[in-house]
Formats: structure tokens, C-alpha cells, sequence
């Protein structure tokens, strides 16, 4: 199985943190953010390890020799699936993808794992109460799932906060089918949209990666949901640094 983490943006809302560093160099409880994204795909038998950089990618090459790179050196003016899209080359089996600015449990690697689909999103349907007290990045910017049966019907930060089954926590899981017709999807959207809006992106090259899955979901692709209670944190803001330091119990030797 293929690994590739998307750590390509600077993280502007996590500033003075990433004024000289990756985001995904931040500490929580001794470790970086990658540290606990490495680890809990190591537990589970993930060695082939990609990383898409861009903000900071020398510093990142230098701590992590053992990673595959490819780097988004446009990264300022294009988005998440654009870079996703750098390691298109890596996607020609079966891979699971990470955002690299959230902590992830070796449970939640396991669960998109052992799901046996082509498509997979994994949702955490305990997300209302981390944005209790959340007000740098309220439950509007959350990419939220609605679901019907197993099957993923909507993803979406439009989607009306009391009628989420979960939030998407930016981990997704391809069979090697899935994987061709992920690619097969993106490269017909990149011929229609390159240049122009796509979907809410004001053009295709700042898509984020929810918007082509969402595109798939209609065109009659099916994504199953797996579902985890927590075991997830994303660190967007300073807010969320802090509440991620106080709040990550899960233990090293754990992971």
C-alpha cells in the first residue's frame, strides 16, 4: 500500500508556528505532527511513504530521507487536489492519502485498511464536540458528510451542520480500480476546467480535494464512509495548536 501525505502549503493560519518551519513540524506532547502521521502508518504495515511539499520541502527532505518527494513548487497559487495530483505517478495501485496537519491513531489507518471498497472516506461522527469551543474555524469550514446507507450522498462544507452524519478527516483509501478512476475523473475535469471555476473554486488549479470527490459522488461513483469516534485532530489555527497540545492523550508507544 502507498502512502502520500499533502503538506505543500504554508499553513497561514497557524502563524508565528510556520513563520520558518512546515506545518506539519509543529510539536504535540514530544513529537511532530508528521511524527504521529508516520508512525500510525507504520503501525499498520505502510512503508511506502510519499510526501507532497512546498512551503519548506528542504527542511522536510533533510529530517526524512526515507520519504518519496514530490514537490508542488507552485504552491501558492493552486490547492490541495493540485497537489495530491503532483504524486498522480504513485497512484498506479492501491494508496491511501493524508492531509499532513492532522494527528491520526493507528486505528483510524487500520479502519480505512480494512475497508474492502474501491473508494473510502473517513469520517469522525464524534466532530460536534471539538468545535465546541472552536471559534477560529467553526463547524462552517468543516468538510462535512452525508451518508445513505454505507454510501457517502454529499461531501461538502455547505452541508448544514445538523444534518451531518461527520466530518471528513482528510484520510481516504483507493483500491487500485479506485485509483485509476480517481485519476481517470481528474484528468477530464483538468481538459473542461483548467483555468476556469470549478465547482466553488474559483478556477480547477484551487479545487480542493472534497470539490473532484464530490464531482465523482455525482457523476455515480460511490465512496463508503468508515467511520471513527475521534482518534483525529486537525491543526489549523493557533486555537488548535493549543487545544492539541492539551488535549492529545494518545501515547508514543502506542504509535
Amino acid at each position: 500500500m502507498q502512502a502520500i501525505i499533502i503538506g505543500a502549503g504554508r499553513g497561514q493560519r497557524l502563524m508565528p508556528t510556520t513563520a520558518d518551519t512546515p506545518k506539519c513540524f509543529a510539536e504535540v506532547s514530544g513529537r511532530r505532527i508528521l511524527d504521529w502521521t508516520l508512525a500510525a502508518l507504520r503501525a499498520n504495515g505502510v512503508e511506502r511513504i510519499a510526501f507532497i511539499g512546498g512551503y519548506q520541502i528542504n527542511k522536510v527532505r533533510a529530517a526524512y530521507p526515507e520519504l518519496t518527494f514530490r514537490h508542488n513548487a507552485d504552491w501558492p497559487n493552486n490547492n490541495i487536489l493540485a497537489s495530491l495530483f503532483h504524486a498522480e505517478d504513485l497512484m498506479d495501485g492501491p494508496f491511501l492519502c493524508s492531509y499532513s496537519d492532522t494527528l491520526i491513531t493507528p486505528e483510524v489507518v487500520r479502519l480505512a485498511l480494512a475497508n474492502t471498497d474501491d473508494l473510502a472516506l473517513v469520517v469522525d461522527t464524534d466532530w460536534r464536540k471539538r468545535y465546541t469551543d472552536r471559534t477560529e474555524h467553526p463547524p462552517d469550514d468543516a468538510e462535512k458528510v452525508l451518508i445513505e446507507g454505507k454510501w457517502v450522498t454529499r461531501v461538502s462544507r455547505d452541508i448544514d451542520t445538523e444534518l451531518a452524519h461527520g466530518e471528513f478527516i482528510g484520510v481516504a483509501k483507493f483500491s487500485a480500480s479506485g485509483a485509476t478512476r480517481l485519476r481517470e475523473h481528474h484528468r477530464r475535469c483538468r481538459e473542461r476546467y483548467a483555468g476556469r471555476p470549478f465547482r466553488e473554486a474559483r478556477v480547477f488549479e484551487k479545487a480542493y480535494m472534497i470539490q473532484l470527490f464530490q464531482d465523482m459522488v455525482e457523476a455515480g461513483e460511490l465512496f463508503a464512509q468508515v467511520d471513527t469516534p475521534g482518534g483525529y485532530i486537525e491543526i489549523d489555527t493557533q486555537q488548535d495548536f493549543e487545544y492539541a497540545r492539551r488535549h492529545w492523550t494518545f501515547r508514543k508507544d502506542e504509535g
